[in-house]
């Protein structure tokens, strides 16, 4: 075999051998603190997969933000609704999106360091399982008053 035919052969299997990546994009992120006491906030974005494989958000850190920050979601307790970590993450699906909305999935911060205040931005840190860590510039948007994304 000629060193030609062997060298075009391992590029194809490397070709090949390489997984299809995920392409994250992060969208229309704010964040919300229920009031100047809050010791708790929220942010909410949707995450789009551009690429061709499925991704997973497996964390969230932030901490210039608060002492803790999980990923979390609003379950039904028998009737009443409450908040729960979501230890296996969130999936990001291939050429798909998720969407982190209030009532639903989103990325809570615990034991906040300082209050919100309109306008500043948070630093929050994004690991995926395929696309690895993402910072995120978040904006707090005290206004806002919708249950879902504009």
């Amino acid at each position: 075999m000629s060193i030609k035919t062997t060298l075009l052969g391992a590029a194809c299997a490397l070709a090949f051998a390489i997984p299809a990546q995920a392409e994250i994009e992060i969208e229309d992120a704010y964040a919300i603190a229920s009031g100047m006491t809050a010791q708790a906030g929220a942010a909410f974005m949707i995450i789009r997969n551009t690429g061709d494989a499925d991704d997973r958000l497996v964390s969230a850190s932030a901490p210039d933000v608060s002492r803790r920050t999980e990923l979390h979601t609003h379950i039904d307790d028998n009737g009443m609704m409450r908040m729960v970590e979501v230890e296996e993450g969130f999936v990001i699906p291939a050429g798909g999106e998720h969407l982190l909305k209030r009532g639903a999935d989103h990325v809570m911060f615990m034991g906040l360091n300082d209050p919100f205040e309109q306008g500043e931005m948070l630093t929050v840190t994004l690991t995926f399982e395929q696309a690895g860590e993402m910072v995120v510039e978040i904006p707090v948007d005290l206004e806002r008053q919708d249950m879902t994304m504009q």
